[in-house]
């Protein structure tokens, strides 16, 4: 024998498996599940959010009759921290998680140039590939002293470069750019990081790398363009030769055909003088020798 027992629902259950699905920078998408199975009416859910960085609080609702339940929250802001609280409408029990955003993602071509005195870094402004990052913002900039053990804050700036000074020789320093911190510092972006070896010597550090690069093909290219072109007019003047040459041999061989024998008569230049050697060798007349003329 068997029997079929219908429990009630109870409507003072916490949502099920409340979790984080996707994060990114200005939203999250969660997902739960209803308090109890096969829900048979729509079920109103309270979705609150409470900013830990601002201190605010907003509250979503949502109706759904699925047992699953995936919900987007939006409008969050880059690298912010998030207390979500879903629970029946009713107030029932609550099930919570926290939510960390996507900071923003760190500068692009962060490099250093080395100046008598003091040193530039530059890099690319965030806000050309950031939707979400205005240049108003601004970057704050960081650097480490390894040998020293410490972390100093140098700043922050608007623009798109930093002038540092008074770096001292033999250090190695690390230095990091990044979006401006908000709110006491707890919303700041990705670092952008770069190592400057000084070493004492004066030169470009290790970290100019690119630049340096930069520099070496601004010499080798036009060297190698030269080369290049100079082989070309080499091998055009070459070319050129050769064929006055071969016209020069044609014409030659031309002028000494022989239609009768069918090829070109050379002579070696040696038979050129054998009837000059034989012929009398013609001298001057003398005053006493009478000229007879028959």
């Amino acid at each position: 024998d068997s029997v079929v027992v219908k429990m009630i629902p109870d409507n003072r259950l916490p949502p099920r498996h409340l979790h984080a699905v996707h994060t990114g920078k200005t939203f999250a998408v969660i997902k739960w599940e209803s308090p109890y199975d096969s829900p048979d009416q729509d079920m109103l859910y309270a979705v609150a959010v409470k900013d830990l960085v601002r201190k605010t609080d907003k509250i979503y609702k949502v109706k759904s009759r699925n047992s699953t339940v995936e919900y987007t929250i939006k409008k969050l802001e880059p690298g912010g921290k998030y207390h979500v609280i879903v629970q029946l409408g009713n107030m029932s029990k609550e099930s919570s998680m926290k939510i960390n955003t996507v900071p923003l993602s760190a500068p692009d071509a962060l490099k250093i140039i080395t100046e008598n005195d003091h040193i530039l870094l530059f890099w690319k402004s965030l806000a050309l590939k950031e939707s979400n990052f205005n240049e108003s913002r601004g970057y704050e900039i960081h650097m480490f002293d390894s040998l020293m053990n410490i972390t100093a804050y140098l700043g922050n700036t608007t623009e798109n470069f930093f002038k540092v000074s008074n770096l001292k020789m033999g250090h190695n320093y690390s230095f990091s750019v990044q979006a401006r911190c908000l709110y006491g510092g707890q919303m700041c972006g990705e670092p952008a990081t770069l190592l400057y070896d000084e070493l004492g010597t004066g030169k470009d550090p290790s970290a100019t790398k690119s630049g340096q690069a930069t520099d070496v093909a601004a010499i080798v290219v036009p060297v190698l363009f030269l080369l290049l072109v100079t082989l070309g007019v080499g091998f055009v003047v070459l070319y050129m030769r050769h064929r006055r040459l071969q016209s020069s041999f044609t014409a030659f061989a031309n002028s000494h055909y022989s239609s009768r024998l069918g090829s070109a008569i050379f002579s070696s230049g040696d038979d050129l003088g054998d009837e000059d050697d034989e012929a009398p060798m013609i001298t001057g007349f003398s005053d006493d020798v009478p000229m007879v003329i028959a």
